[in-house]
C-alpha cells in the first residue's frame, strides 16, 4: 500500500481541519465504510478519531455529506440502533447494499481504504 501525503501543514486550524475532514467524507463510494480513524489519518490529522466523531455529529441537519458511511473501528456502528440517526444510518447503509450482521459491517467487503484514496 502506498502511503498518502497528509492534506494538512502541522498547526492547521480547525476551519481547515474541518474542511479536510468534509473532503475525505465527500469521496467516500456509495456501498463502502470507513472508520472514524480512517477518516481521521486520510485527513492528515493522525489519530483524532473522537474529534472526527464530534464534528460529524454537529453536521447540519439536511447535510449532503455521507455521514452514515462512516463507522466506529472494526466495522461497528457506532450510533445506537434504538435512536432516530441509529435508524437512519442502517437504513442508508441497506439500501446502499452494506450487510449488516449484529450491528458490524464486514470491512473486508464493505471497507474503503486508503490504498483507494486519490489525495
Amino acid at each position: 500500500m502506498i502511503a498518502q501525503p497528509p492534506l494538512l501543514p502541522p498547526g492547521a486550524d480547525a476551519e481547515a481541519r474541518r474542511a479536510a475532514v468534509y473532503l475525505i467524507m465527500a469521496q467516500i463510494p456509495t456501498g463502502k465504510v470507513v472508520s472514524y480513524g480512517e477518516v481521521a489519518a486520510m485527513a492528515g490529522l493522525g489519530r483524532a478519531a473522537r474529534w472526527v466523531g464530534r464534528l460529524m455529529s454537529q453536521l447540519p441537519d439536511g447535510t449532503s455529506l455521507p455521514w452514515h458511511r462512516v463507522i466506529g473501528a472494526g466495522g461497528r456502528l457506532s450510533l445506537p440502533a434504538g435512536t432516530a440517526a441509529g435508524h437512519e444510518q442502517r437504513m442508508r447503509l441497506r439500501a446502499e447494499g452494506v450487510t449488516i450482521i449484529n450491528d458490524r459491517v464486514d470491512i473486508r467487503r464493505h471497507g474503503w481504504h486508503s490504498s483507494e484514496h486519490s489525495g
